[in-house]
């Protein structure tokens, strides 16, 4: 039972009871979902099956698109409407353009601070933790990339967004920033993940759909094989000789013309990494290239 599926988290759930409920329903003991949503927050939850679990780290570096809308004049010390309101501000005077103006600012590579209500550690403890317990911390801003922000709608005190963004953003404090930006406040009212890497809302499952499919045995269909996160990378079908060093994590020499799979790595030796396959079409690794030995590393072998 190795794959990935593509599930629509429902409101109130937390990430982690999505990660349970799938491993009750398939048995599988290794399951682990790529990038938290927040109990509030619907939307595209990968969740890994098996094997599958070691990709994670692939759908994390992906970049994922959200819609979030997001209530100017108001701050909560969550950022986010399961909060406490800490402050008010009049955003009657906010318009159209000036909202856009303010976007403006929050395209690119951007510096954000992330929220204290957040799983981040502070010398090993949640930051959540500690906000629960009514202390707060020094946070470092850290680098995000905001790939694409554009206003969808405008129904004052209400604003729409659509957020695509790299690695580590949280949607969260940017609704904070933006109110910080137009001198009102502002905080997050709701938030749909759209899009995470390859996978969308269009064709995310519901927990209900879910859990039909393994009551009447068709759950497959759901199920993601696990180079479909990989397919970014170049691939390579390589001999039997080549596929047991590999399964023995030994590392692969390239350019000694041994057989064909070797001489398809020499051509991919520009790459980081690669998919390799064994000659029936099976996934067997990832492999990493070291140019300092010139040769390719097992990375993560599957078989």
């Amino acid at each position: 039972m190795d794959g990935i599926l593509n599930i629509n988290k429902p409101r109130r759930r937390t990430s982690f009871s999505i990660v349970a409920v799938v491993r009750r329903l398939s048995g599988e003991r290794r399951v682990g979902h790529a990038g938290t949503l927040d109990p509030e927050a619907t939307g595209v939850l990968p969740v890994c099956l098996g094997k599958a679990t070691r990709v994670i780290e692939f759908l994390m570096d992906t970049t994922k698109s959200y819609r979030a809308e997001i209530e100017l004049g108001v701050d909560t010390d969550t950022y986010d409407a399961t909060g406490r309101v800490v402050q008010r501000g009049d955003a009657s005077g906010i318009g159209r353009e000036q909202v856009e103006t303010a976007l403006s600012a929050f395209r690119g590579r951007i510096l954000q601070t992330p929220p204290m209500y957040s799983a981040i550690k502070h010398h090993g403890r949640p930051l959540y933790e500690m906000a629960r317990a009514g202390k707060t911390v020094e946070r470092r801003r850290r680098s995000v990339e905001i790939l694409s922000l554009e206003l969808t709608a405008w129904q004052p005190p209400l604003v729409t967004v659509e957020v695509v963004c790299g690695k580590g953003t949280y949607i969260r404090s940017l609704a904070h920033d933006l109110g910080q930006s137009l001198g009102c406040g502002a905080t997050l009212q709701n938030l749909v993940r759209l899009r995470c890497g390859l996978f969308n809302i269009e064709n995310a499952v519901s927990l209900s759909e879910l859990e039909e499919a393994f009551r009447y045995g068709h759950w497959q269909k759901y199920l993601y094989s696990i180079d479909s996160v990989l397919s970014h990378l170049k691939a390579v079908t390589v001999s039997d000789e080549t596929a047991w060093a590999i399964k023995n994590g030994q590392s692969v020499g390239i350019g000694s013309g041994a057989d064909t799979g070797e001489e398809s790595l020499s051509a991919l030796s520009a790459d980081s990494h690669c998919r390799a396959y064994t000659g029936d079409g099976c996934l067997l690794a990832l492999l990493r290239f070291e140019p300092a030995l010139g040769r390719w590393q097992p990375a993560k072998v599957f078989q």
